[in-house]
């Protein structure tokens, strides 16, 4: 998805927006970026170092910010590369640090490689707000699917909210618990108390499979949803 004319209405384009997935696992990946400035974030460099930085390269974006839903390594294995070609710091939930140590030793459980990891530039704890050229992202810190794991919230009046999921939540599903660190019941609450606070027409960008919204998921989701045991 790429949004960059201004919707009917609208003084200034909203957000430079593309998803795509990454890697053996299909890590969605996401470039967002200020349209009046072209500063951005790269949520999610999985893998694919060299796709990503053709298509920030396509869109223009200078990226400021690589910020990780959580410190799996099918969301990471793309940061030493990016962060070895651009400015932009790397940043993870301090929660996943020990996650984040240990690549290799969870890309190995899989049969895979993940080769070295650049130190993470940030620590978040939850709360910050990552600015990239005149807009901004909230960190929402929901762990269950790890102790460290987020979400990212844009909000801005006139255009539709949007929330960077990670593997909290996804359409009709949520991230698995049985990984290290996981916590269902921690989970549930993360989502039931803050994920599900967020306004219903929010566009979730998960990170695998497609989106939905909060509406969608908080009425219908099987696991978490309104009419789940």
């Amino acid at each position: 998805m790429s949004v960059v004319a201004p919707g009917p209405g609208e003084a200034t384009p909203r957000l430079i927006i593309k998803t795509f997935p990454v890697g053996a696992l299909g890590c969605n990946c996401t470039i967002v970026a200020c349209p009046e400035t072209h500063e951005g974030i790269v949520v999610d460099p999985g893998d694919e170092a060299p796709r990503i930085l053709r298509e920030l390269q396509a869109l223009g974006v200078n990226a400021v910010t690589l910020v990780h839903t959580h410190a799996h390594f099918d969301h990471v294995m793309g940061s030493q590369e990016l962060a070895a070609h651009t400015d932009a710091e790397t940043a993870v939930h301090r929660e996943d640090r020990w996650l984040w140590d240990n690549i290799e030793m969870q890309a190995q459980l899989f049969g895979l490689s993940a080769g070295p990891t650049v130190k993470p530039a940030r620590e978040l704890l939850g709360g910050e707000t990552l600015a990239f050229g005149r807009r901004s992202a909230r960190v929402l810190h929901t762990p269950g699917h790890t102790p460290g794991s987020l979400c990212l919230f844009i909000e801005r009046s006139g255009e539709q909210p949007i929330l960077f999921a990670g593997d909290t939540l996804f359409a009709g599903s949520v991230g698995r618990t049985d990984l290290w660190g996981g916590s269902f019941e921690q989970l549930a609450r993360s989502i039931r108390g803050d994920v599900f606070a967020l306004p219903d027409d929010t566009l979730v960008i998960p990170g695998h499979g497609p989106e939905t919204t909060i509406l969608a998921e908080r009425e219908h989701n099987p696991i978490v949803g309104k009419f789940a045991r």
